[in-house]
């Protein structure tokens, strides 16, 4: 039996910034603790400042920007949503709640992002929207999605939960589709603990999108001086956080240049230091396409097998470090199943699932924790039916 050391490295950790109690002090304050208060205004404004974009709404979670999304796209049953089988389940029910059916697409065996060489197979008259994830911070082949997106009058919605401030070819992530989605999770680079935004790209979408977000009214609008009253308009929801957490976000994004500076340092510490471990073990690191600047979001591996993974695994916690893998693939799980996803659709998923492990990776990861990862790494001995590729 193997004995486990209580985790002395977990995988993630929230860390803070310095400024988050007090604007939360402020916040409190204010005497304004419900949604769209002064800090939510001040997160939309530096949100749309620094993506370029005409409009970005705070919500509760990423998974109620996607909601949003569908509702603005107006999803009816019937209709149907491409997207990548290796995903967050968020992605796919977002759209089956507006009784959507789910077309899984493969990933690239590179990026591990939705493989755009096979979308055009997947199109049919009832596809309505194309959402690309963009995998660990680095971005889909935007010009291609796009180009076919267009050609077929489809909409494109991103889901750039792991990609703030990455670029592809030179723009921003999640600035590229009509709407797109981002992450304020516990486990992003910048955190409230739950929250989440919706950004329009596209301006015909933004009287709308405030009146689902405010339970159907047009209460933005009255708050704007544009209404005398407001009142119920259409339906909707409440998407709204509280301003006590958009408080603790904007501390966050002001330290940008900060966080995304330790992130970097973390990812390629660990590129460089495995780099001959993971030639020598047949290990693949991650691939950053020459047109992509990454979010570093996080670091995996892509191990041999499912064998070598479990073992690596183990062995990383019998050190008290813990390391997690990542999506099971979406196509094989029970609703997937009640789509149509069937094993062998989509093999390159079905094998990256089964390998890939994600390394601790957090803000305030220490140098010395850092190489205690690596070596402990470096110290694994894998027997021969780990070493073999399944």
């Amino acid at each position: 039996m193997v004995a486990f050391m209580s985790i002395t490295i977990p995988f993630n950790r929230p860390s803070l910034t310095g400024n988050e109690f007090e604007y939360m002090r402020q916040a409190m304050g204010n005497g304004r603790l419900s949604g769209d208060g002064p800090f939510t205004k001040k997160c939309h404004a530096y949100l749309e400042q620094a993506l370029g974009v005409p409009r970005v709404l705070l919500t509760t979670s990423c998974t109620h920007a996607l909601e949003m999304a569908a509702l603005l796209l107006n999803i009816q049953p019937g209709d149907e949503i491409i997207l990548p089988s290796f995903t967050f389940v968020s992605t796919a029910n977002a759209f089956v709640l507006r009784g959507a059916q789910i077309v899984f697409a493969d990933i690239r065996p590179d990026t591990l992002n939705m493989d755009e060489t096979q979308l055009e197979s997947l199109i049919t008259p009832h596809t309505k929207a194309i959402i690309p994830v963009h995998y660990a911070g680095v971005g889909c082949e935007m010009d291609a999605i796009l180009a076919l997106a267009q050609r077929h009058g489809i909409q494109v919605v991103e889901d750039a939960a792991h990609g703030l401030f990455g670029k592809y070819k030179g723009r921003y992530l999640g600035t590229f589709g009509a709407l797109a989605t981002q992450s304020f999770h516990d486990t992003k680079n910048f955190t409230c603990g739950e929250g989440g935004a919706l950004v329009i790209n596209d301006p015909q979408f933004i009287e709308a999108a405030e009146i689902f977000r405010e339970k159907g009214t047009d209460r933005s609008r009255f708050f704007r001086g544009q209404v005398d009253k407001y009142s119920w308009v259409s339906s909707g929801s409440s998407y709204l956080p509280a301003d006590l957490l958009a408080a603790f976000l904007l501390a966050q994004l002001e330290s940008r240049e900060t966080i995304q500076a330790k992130r970097r340092q973390i990812w390629h510490f660990y590129d460089e230091a495995l780099a001959d471990w993971a030639e020598g073990q047949g290990v693949t690191r991650p691939y950053i396409p020459h047109t992509c600047e990454q979010a570093y979001h996080m670091y995996y591996l892509l191990t041999p097998s499912l064998a070598y993974r479990t073992a690596l695994i183990n062995h990383l916690k019998t050190h008290g470090i813990q390391s997690v893998f990542h999506y099971v693939p979406l196509h094989l799980s029970k609703m997937g199943r009640k789509m149509g996803g069937q094993a062998g659709d989509c093999p390159v998923t079905e094998s990256v699932s089964d390998r890939l492990l994600r390394l601790p990776f957090f803000n305030d990861l220490t140098e010395g924790e850092q190489t205690a990862v690596v070596e402990t790494i470096r110290t694994f001995k894998p027997s021969p039916i780990e070493l073999v590729s399944g």
